[in-house]
């Protein structure tokens, strides 16, 4: 239900004008902010070797003293002169205020800090705040760190919990857990566009393998910390014969439950071309919300272009007769890809971005965000994984991090299904990811090139919640691009 704020005609006829020339003076305010460095942990169902203070302080060790820096680490550390600290669920960590342990663990006082959290969006949005205060000038050289021990409790008390970032009033009574809400909203996409079972396949079988590559990921078999129920290869029947969740999703179709951490250093990027040789920009950043319950969103003929949601190379008679968002497309989505896109500059991104890292909370939901991305028409997210080569006999594709469309590379990492889904980390482990497909280094953090994306200039981290209630999008520019 919306209300009526009392907001003159005239004065709502010039808000457009107005809010383009507010955010014109915003966005060109002359600081620009750089990702200098990256640091995560091994990726596990259970990390019951380390503490949530201690996988923190392992990626931030990493971030300082692996990541090719100009200076002494120590020195680079006296520097951070703020922090954000995120994680999604006091529930899970049995503590609350927990960032102030963290920053005490990690001998960051006395500093700014600011606690970031959005359900699945709490990575994106913590890289988004330690943005806002490189931006601001609040700051000039931010650690943003992200964590989560999920294994704290049982897999069914953990999506008990997960639940409640539901509203659990209404949703949560009748649909109890997230593979259900994801169920139904792919149940929809499917009748809606015609997606097929295969297709879905596609996507665990593409970020599973890519995971084989990632010394980071969860399902890596040769990672000391996954279990053989979630490890090693697979191809499309393994997926088509592991347990149905919830019609039409299957186990290998959906996210893991996670223990880990990610840390990134953003610095304003004069300030970051002294601190490395190779800063990476933060070129667009955008943020986007949706209603809380997905039966709230509306069903509006010709809704995308009404509510001016359509991207520079989209035409408004691709989505005249369509109804918009319903519950086959994530608007918050659309809204942060809009905006991230007009602030870097993006006209094309099936043109302009190079690599994806995506929040494939399940198979459905990728194919999803390609269409909120604008990497596919709506309806197209299928055909759109069909363009990478598969070999039907071997159900695999023929490449590890196969190439799509003309030469765009998603969830070269894993993502959430091949990677993790620590919620606190998930979105600093994409933009970390990014840093390093930008800088040409997944090699060396990987030990083996097959995940490094060639000549990639830009990227994009998609960080997403809920059923789609909050998302951000990241795009990152190698310096001077």
């Amino acid at each position: 239900m919306s209300v009526d704020i009392g907001m003159k005609k005239d004065v709502v006829k010039d808000h457009k004008k107005i809010y383009q020339s507010v955010r014109k003076d915003v966005v060109n305010n002359g600081r620009e902010v750089a990702v200098v460095a990256a640091g995560m942990t091994q990726f596990g169902k259970a990390r019951t070797d380390s503490t949530q203070e201690e996988l923190v302080m392992d990626a931030t060790r990493m971030a300082l003293f692996e990541n090719d820096l100009n200076y002494d680490p120590y020195d680079i550390k006296k520097m951070i002169d703020g922090t954000v600290i995120s994680y999604f669920s006091d529930h899970f960590e049995k503590q609350l205020l927990f960032g102030a342990i963290i920053r005490d663990y990690l001998g960051l006082n006395p500093l700014q800090s600011v606690r970031a959290e959005g359900g699945g969006a709490t990575g994106g949005l913590g890289v988004k705040t330690g943005y806002e205060m490189v931006k601001s000038g609040d700051a000039d050289f931010v650690l943003v760190a992200g964590f989560e021990k999920m294994s704290e409790v049982s897999t069914t008390k953990g999506n008990e919990f997960i639940a409640l970032a539901s509203d659990t009033d209404f949703d949560f009574q009748v649909g109890g857990f997230y593979t259900a809400y994801y169920a139904a909203m792919a149940t929809r996409y499917i009748h809606e566009f015609g997606i097929t079972e295969k297709q879905l396949a596609k996507v665990a079988v593409k970020n599973r393998n890519n995971a084989q590559y990632n010394y980071f990921a969860q399902t890596n078999s040769k990672n000391p910390y996954s279990t053989k129920s979630t490890s090693g290869f697979i191809n499309i029947d393994d997926v088509y014969k592991s347990n149905m969740i919830a019609t039409p999703l299957k186990r290998l179709d959906c996210c893991l439950m996670s223990d880990g951490a990610a840390v990134v250093l953003l610095a304003e990027k004069n300030l970051a071309r002294k601190l490395t040789k190779d800063p990476v920009i933060i070129s667009g950043i955008g943020g986007g919300t949706d209603t809380m319950r997905p039966g709230d969103r509306p069903t509006t003929k010709g809704g995308l272009i009404k509510e001016n949601l359509l991207l520079p190379h989209e035409k408004p008679e691709w989505y005249e007769n369509m109804s918009y968002p319903g519950l086959h497309s994530f608007r918050a989505g659309r809204a942060a890809t809009k905006m991230a896109y007009r602030m870097a500059g993006i006209k094309n991104p099936l043109h302009d971005i190079d690599v994806v890292e995506l929040h494939d909370a399940f198979t459905s939901s990728e194919l999803q965000t390609y269409e909120d991305l604008g990497l596919a028409k709506y309806g197209d997210g299928g055909k759109f994984i069909d363009t990478a080569e598969f070999d039907e006999e071997k159900g695999v594709f023929k490449e590890i991090n196969p190439k799509m469309g003309d030469h765009t590379y998603v969830n070269p990492s894993g993502g959430l299904i091949g990677c993790m889904h620590a919620v606190g980390a998930t979105g600093i482990m994409q933009v970390g990811n990014i840093f390093w497909q930008l800088q040409k280094k997944m090699e060396k953090f990987n030990d083996n090139d097959k995940l490094q994306v060639k000549n990639a200039k830009k990227g994009l981290a998609h960080s997403h919640a809920g059923t789609g209630s909050d998302v951000t999008v990241i795009v990152m520019s190698k310096d001077g691009e």
